[in-house]
């Protein structure tokens, strides 16, 4: 009855969530290696962006992601379905990031990594803008308070849902709203400012 691999799927399915990504995790927690492999190829660029969006090392946020899947092998198990697949693992990232960083100083985020990135929106319009604005913008991205960065990488960057999001940063939906008005708010201010010193 409490079979952790039946529930997986029952209530992933039941919850409306992604039926692959919870017969994956099934499979993980019976030991099936090639299931891992299919996961990490689903999930592991998504994780890895998000971590090396707050650490900033991209060495750094390799290790992490690795210990993250590695936590995934272990617990596939103790997936009970309460929300997606991938904003549990994003949870799993993040309290691995917090305590390896626990010690450490976070670092702003390189340029190159950021102008890399790819957009929600479609390709061709993103390379049509110009460098200097692209330049301004991953200055004013790195310029932001990391609990702005992070609830945006978040909500555009992985693509989670708010109250996702909210699942993953453990806090009210309401308080995600918030940080994304203020980090929206804090990036165009920015960006104005940098448009007038011209």
């Amino acid at each position: 009855m409490n079979d952790p691999h039946r529930d997986v799927g029952a209530t992933t399915v039941a919850a409306g969530r992604d039926p692959d990504d919870a017969a994956l995790l099934c499979r993980i927690a019976r030991g099936d290696e090639s299931a891992m492999a299919a996961f990490y190829r689903e999930h592991g660029r998504v994780v890895l962006a998000q971590v090396l969006l707050v650490t900033g090392e991209r060495a750094l946020a390799e290790e992490i992601t690795q210990d993250t899947m590695l936590a995934v092998w272990r617990g596939a198990g103790s997936f009970r379905g309460e929300s997606s697949v991938r904003s549990w693992v994003i949870a799993i990232a993040r309290r691995q990031t917090r305590d390896r960083l626990r010690t450490r100083r976070l670092r702003v985020v390189e340029d190159t990594f950021l102008a890399d990135q790819p957009g929600s929106g479609p390709g061709p319009e993103a390379t049509a803008l110009d460098r200097a604005e692209l330049a301004a913008v991953t200055t004013a991205i790195r310029e932001l308070a990391t609990s702005h960065r992070e609830v945006l990488g978040l909500a555009f960057g992985s693509g989670l849902s708010l109250p996702e999001v909210a699942d993953v940063l453990e806090i009210p939906v309401g308080t995600v709203k918030s940080r994304l008005f203020a980090a929206r708010a804090a990036l165009s201010r920015m960006l104005n400012e940098k448009g007038q010193n011209r």
